[in-house]
């Protein structure tokens, strides 16, 4: 389906939250839908991707970062999660993974056309999960790719046995530390088009079995790939995981080394170091 333009996120998110509300929200799907959504010569505002540049560390210039693709596209993507019939609710779903491609560089005058569809649905141990594919092409070529795993959590699913902590690995030795404060949340937010309240407020939190609002998952993985910036090359894969959320506020230790021609890196909890991502650029 070829869509006109980017569809606007807030209306996306009240679709979502309308989901939730027993008798209103439709009937999930027992597989992924057969719909893949198109728009083309989406173009970047200078202003918007300076701002992104800001909140997530990156360097002011005229090359867009990889991970603001997803933020580009992502209406796109959530148009298609809050479809009918898509069979993971957007409300408290949680994003467990994500991996970018990036084939060559992409500068801001450039127009992207992006597509997106979801595959592969599995079960997981706490419920069933998915991935929802996003593709940017410049003139019928792919030039950038992301595919984010996502989680819908489920009373009915068996559950595995939770690791015991002593069998946790010590955190590798630390490069950075980063105070990550509330604003972060509501920063990212307005950069991003991502409201989900667990970001975003308290209650919102708490309605999900948070104490308190945690950060995003995608600005964390911009701020590690900020502080690799210098050192990434034309093309690349970006692989991280999410593990335990990033609660606002905090300070998290930031910890690379090089492996081969890439990077493996990852970002723990300062004060007792919990894992909160995993990832490589290879």
């Amino acid at each position: 389906m070829e869509l006109d333009g980017l569809p606007a996120s807030g209306a996306l998110y009240r679709r979502a939250l309308l989901g939730v509300v027993p008798g209103v929200g439709g009937r999930r799907g027992a597989d992924v839908p057969g719909l893949e959504l198109a728009v083309g010569g989406v173009s970047v505002d200078q202003r918007h991707l300076a701002d992104y540049d800001r909140v997530c560390g990156f360097r002011l210039t005229d090359r867009l970062p990889a991970t603001y693709l997803h933020v580009l596209g992502f209406p796109l993507s959530l148009r298609l999660m809050t479809s009918p019939g898509f069979p993971i609710p957007l409300t408290g779903v949680v994003h467990v993974a994500n991996r970018i491609t990036v084939r060559r560089p992409v500068e801001v005058g450039e127009r992207v056309d992006f597509h997106t569809y979801a595959e592969n649905l599995r079960p997981h141990e706490r419920g069933r999960q998915l991935d929802v594919v996003l593709v940017g092409s410049i003139g019928g070529e792919e030039v950038w790719r992301g595919v984010s795993t996502y989680l819908g959590k489920e009373r009915a699913s068996g559950g595995g046995p939770r690791r015991d902590r002593a069998d946790r690995p010590e955190p590798p030795a630390f490069s950075a530390q980063w105070r990550v404060m509330p604003r972060v949340g509501t920063d990212y937010a307005r950069v991003s088009g991502d409201h989900n309240p667990i970001h975003t407020s308290k209650l919102g939190a708490r309605l999900f079995g948070f104490p308190r609002p945690i950060a995003h998952g995608m600005w964390s993985k911009a701020r590690c790939l900020a502080a690799l910036e210098p050192r990434l090359p034309e093309a690349y894969t970006v692989d991280v995981a999410f593990k335990l959320p990033v609660p606002l506020p905090s300070t998290v230790a930031f910890s690379a080394s090089p492996n081969g021609a890439g990077w493996d890196f990852a970002l723990h909890s300062a004060r007792d170091g919990r894992p909160h991502l995993t990832g490589s650029v290879r």
